[in-house]
């Protein structure tokens, strides 16, 4: 090879290597270019995360894995909307209703009493002069009405009517009007001839066909004469699972499989709801694995609460996932879940620790009637009051004297037994439920 060659070979070599260089400059731009902007949108995401403890570290993975996962032609105000606590607009009206409210109109609220607790009469037939005295001072949150207040269509639903009309103007909110009417053997109207109507099946009789559609459809067939009478409210449906056989519930259960009274008892508060009524699930933590009627006596299970996960609870744990507004906590102790012989009515860790918490419930709790043996055996009306709510329990039924309950939570919170906050919880729940009432 020539020098001229050899001149001209170096010049080839040269250019190629400057080739390789600028390529590979550009790669390495490139690569450069990649982090910077994956630093700045890092450091963006930063810029909106409130600083909150260590909230913002958990926040910010949030966001980071969520907006690699969205499309390109998403607006980034959809990322930082998605890590942004969802809060319910019911809750804050509710919240906002219940900010205004003196102390005794929130405990009024929590109340959920017979018309005769109300007025003082012996029996109450109509919505008169006096209940809605007795209202103006006494705002309650419900109703119950038994046999006794109930003669026929037409009284009924000018009864209805009128207790509305006083609780609008007095609260400018609607009060819960409730009966039991569960169909079968536990009726208050379809058992009654004068108003003509066609009683459904014992729920043992719909959980033996197995289909959840009767159920579903008791449900609806109940709601429909409830909402007709005026009525929002039904203390049923019976989500007691059927584990001993000497239990008082008996037939009110659908049965002895958890899980089959857990698809029935959810598809008929489904039936229920469609038709505007407010179904109460009950009776937490089960009824239906206890001997004894807390009617007449104390009643406990001796099941540990990994045993009553795996059965009793399961009813419940179906509604509460199935979004029930109300349920029923019963007079029924679990010792080898609260060390003691307390009533889950009674019981802060059978409220607070197991529904609430373990459970995830956020709606309503309301005890059974406080007037059973199983509390006035104990407890005067008062006392059982303020141990309710102090457990977690929103609303109190039928206590045994409603002026000495009513008063005797007032009480408790002006001396510090009960701190104001668990009232405030307890009426947002209620209201919070009224207001969904309305909004259907």
């Amino acid at each position: 090879m020539d020098r001229e060659e050899r001149r001209l070979r170096r010049r080839k070599d040269t250019r190629d290597a400057v080739v390789v260089l600028i390529v590979f400059a550009m790669i390495v731009a490139l690569v450069v270019a990649g982090a910077v902007f994956g630093i700045s949108k890092l450091m963006s995401g930063r810029n909106h995360t409130p600083v909150n403890g260590n909230a913002g570290a958990d926040t910010q993975a949030t966001e980071t894995q969520e907006t690699e996962s969205i499309p390109q032609t998403e607006e980034p105000e959809a990322t930082e909307a998605q890590t942004q606590t969802v809060v319910d607009p019911l809750v804050e009206q509710a919240a906002q209703i219940v900010s205004g409210m003196t102390l005794e109109e929130k405990v009024a609220q929590m109340f959920f009493i017979t018309p005769e607790a109300l007025t003082g009469y012996g029996q109450v037939t109509v919505a008169g002069d006096a209940t809605n005295e007795a209202y103006q001072k006494y705002p309650v949150g419900g109703l119950i009405y038994n046999a006794q207040n109930l003669v026929d269509i037409d009284q009924t639903k000018t009864m209805m009517a009128k207790m509305q009309q006083y609780a609008d103007s007095r609260i400018s909110l609607p009060v819960f009007l409730g009966v039991d009417e569960e169909g079968g053997s536990v009726t208050r109207i379809a058992s009654n001839e004068a108003y003509g109507l066609t009683n459904v099946d014992n729920m043992s009789a719909i959980g033996a066909t197995g289909d959840t559609q009767n159920a579903y459809q008791a449900g609806v067939t109940i709601g429909t004469y409830l909402s007709d009478l005026g009525f929002n409210l039904d203390f049923a449906p019976v989500a007691d699972v059927l584990t001993v056989s000497d239990s008082v519930i008996g037939n009110r259960s659908f049965g002895t499989d958890s899980e089959l009274v857990a698809s029935m008892a959810l598809s008929e508060l489904q039936g229920l709801e469609s038709m505007g009524i407010q179904g109460v699930v009950k009776h937490f933590p089960g009824h239906g694995g206890v001997s004894g009627d807390s009617h007449s006596g104390a009643v406990s299970t001796d099941k540990s609460l990994e045993e009553l996960f795996a059965s009793e609870l399961v009813p419940f744990q179906r509604a509460i996932d199935g979004g029930a507004e109300f349920l029923m906590v019963g007079h029924i102790a679990a010792p080898n879940v609260t060390g003691d012989d307390t009533p889950a009515s009674l019981s802060k860790v059978m409220i607070t620790d197991v529904l609430r918490t373990q459970m995830g419930y956020q709606g309503v709790v309301i005890t059974d009637a406080m007037n059973m043996t199983a509390i006035t055996a104990n407890h005067a009306a008062d006392e059982a009051a303020v141990l309710a709510v102090n457990a977690g329990a929103d609303m109190i039924l039928m206590p045994e004297d409603f002026g000495k309950a009513y008063n005797g939570v007032i009480d408790a919170v002006n001396n510090g037994t009960i701190e104001e906050y668990r009232i405030n919880e307890a009426v947002v729940r209620i209201v919070k439920a009224k207001l969904a009432l309305s909004a259907q």
